[in-house]
């Protein structure tokens, strides 16, 4: 995360408890080999952890928020005791009627500060660890109390059923697409509404234009160009569970691989900016940058961008995100990085986390 973000930012909570990020695109970006050294945004630790499961040499995650790096050490806890079946339990992604159970089987590999974390705040587990974050919340009081007054349940499940491409889109504008989504969704997802109940208003000092629009377009691409029944993220949003589709990080195939590969992973509570100061000669080979630009200046951006391009190694594979903030490399860079437009155009038609306007891939030369 950004120094700058963090100047302005309250980071003493979990803001995300999941990654709303699509970890298969990320993947296709990061085209990962053995031996590589990665460099990955924390966030709740999901997309850290997907990968592992190419085995790389190392993960660095980093985050600014230490909650949010307990969230990355409870996960790793529970690929380490659990079984497959009970950490989609003790995520919320299945139903458990005991979940601190479970918890209690992770605590014992649990490092001080997030088992102290963890112990203060049972209702978090017993809710499921996916459901603990700020943004999930601002998604369950969407579920539970807007949209009951657009569309029944039974819509709802009709919807996530999918179906194909030309039946996806006559569903939608015949029974999805009416007056009262259009409306609600636009209040709702709206600057002011975001800022006050899912991101933080200072996420939001370098976006222009409506931000309501940009995403009811990409949720209309979400719910018809892609199939919801091969959504995870779009299944939390509006039944607060996965139903036929699991994140990258909590598919079954995915899950021995991410344990065996769990010591290549280290976490630190620094910005980017630190961890480059802490060890001169760290150099990666892949970076998963999140939406960081989003939440700093231009000046900010490039010298961030110009660091971690001197600090990466020839063929270094960058990947992030825009959700509402144009990011990419600036033409002063145009001599050490070279953007790969087309990848990351057939990529983010593919994007299931669907709010994001662009995805980015650039290379260093």
């Amino acid at each position: 995360m950004s120094t700058e973000a963090a100047d302005r930012a309250d980071f003493s909570f979990v803001r995300y408890a999941q990654c709303w990020e699509d970890a298969d695109i990320l993947l296709d970006a990061l085209d990962i080999g053995e031996g590589d050294v990665c460099l990955s945004i924390a966030s709740a630790g999901d997309n850290s952890l997907s990968l592992l499961s190419r085995g790389p040499a190392r993960v660095i995650a980093v985050d600014m928020n230490p909650a949010q790096l307990a969230c990355l050490a409870l996960r790793v806890a529970a690929y380490r005791v659990l079984e497959h079946g009970e950490l989609l339990q003790l995520m919320g992604s299945r139903e458990c009627a005991d979940r601190e159970t479970l918890y209690r089987r992770c605590r014992g590999a649990l490092e001080a500060e997030a088992r102290d974390f963890w112990d203060a705040r049972p209702e978090l587990v017993r809710a499921g660890i996916g459901a603990a974050g700020k943004f999930e919340r601002y998604f369950a009081t969407f579920r539970s109390r807007v949209l009951p007054w657009i569309h029944s349940r039974n819509r709802i499940d009709r919807l996530l059923k999918g179906g194909t491409l030309e039946g996806r889109r006559r569903f939608y504008a015949r029974h999805w697409a009416n007056r009262r989504w259009e409306f609600l969704f636009r209040l709702f997802f709206s600057r002011f509404v975001m800022g006050r109940m899912g991101r933080d208003p200072a996420f939001f000092r370098y976006v222009e234009g409506s931000v309501a629009e940009r995403i009811l377009s990409r949720a209309r691409h979400a719910l018809t160009e892609l199939d919801p029944a091969a959504n995870p993220y779009l299944q939390w949003i509006l039944t607060g569970r996965h139903t036929t589709a699991l994140p990258h990080a909590l598919r079954r195939e995915n899950f021995d691989p991410i344990r065996e590969n769990l010591d290549q992973l280290e976490w630190h509570c620094l910005s980017i900016e630190q961890l480059l100061a802490s060890d001169p000669g760290l150099r990666f080979d892949c970076l998963n940058l999140s939406d960081i630009f989003e939440y700093m200046s231009d000046e900010s951006f490039l010298d961030l961008l110009s660091t971690l391009a001197a600090r990466s190694r020839n063929g270094a594979r960058f990947a992030y995100w825009n959700m509402l903030v144009p990011r990419s490399r600036p033409p002063e860079l145009a001599h050490v990085l070279v953007p790969d437009t087309d990848l990351a155009g057939r990529l983010h038609l593919r994007d299931k986390a669907f709010f994001y306007s662009r995805f980015v891939v650039e290379r260093v030369t």
